[in-house]
């Protein structure tokens, strides 16, 4: 049951982040592009890193720990699928370079920035 309710408070918490954070930065920067997405997916792949960094580096988490963070927290804060479906619309709309660009900076800057969250838990 514990495992259950560290999964379930997780993504309570990941969903409820996304959704503010998301909405925070589309309403600041408009929404002709997804950067509400494509920050929560840069701040995800720097948390997941940093996690699982923690729960194989020298610090240990355990299961449960795991299950609330990156399970729970990271799957429902993270937005891949969304950011493929905005990704999808901008190439519908014409919008072929947007696409791209949303694209190649999700992977390309998600990659260092996951590595950045590996090296900062390396240091904590």
């Amino acid at each position: 049951m514990t495992k259950w309710i560290s999964l379930i408070s997780g993504g309570i918490a990941g969903t409820a982040a996304r959704y503010l954070l998301s909405g925070l930065l589309n309403g600041w920067m408009g929404t002709n592009f997804p950067y509400g997405t494509l920050m929560v997916n840069l701040i995800g792949c720097f948390l997941i890193g940093f996690f699982a960094s923690l729960a194989e580096g020298k610090f240990f988490l355990g299961p449960n720990a795991r299950l609330l963070l990156m399970v729970g927290f990271c799957g429902a804060f993270t937005t891949f699928s969304t950011f493929m479906l905005e990704t999808a619309g901008l190439m519908k709309d014409g919008e072929m370079l947007r696409a791209f660009f949303n694209v190649m900076i999700s992977v390309i800057a998600g990659f260092f920035i996951f590595r950045l969250g590996v090296l900062v838990a390396e240091y904590v």
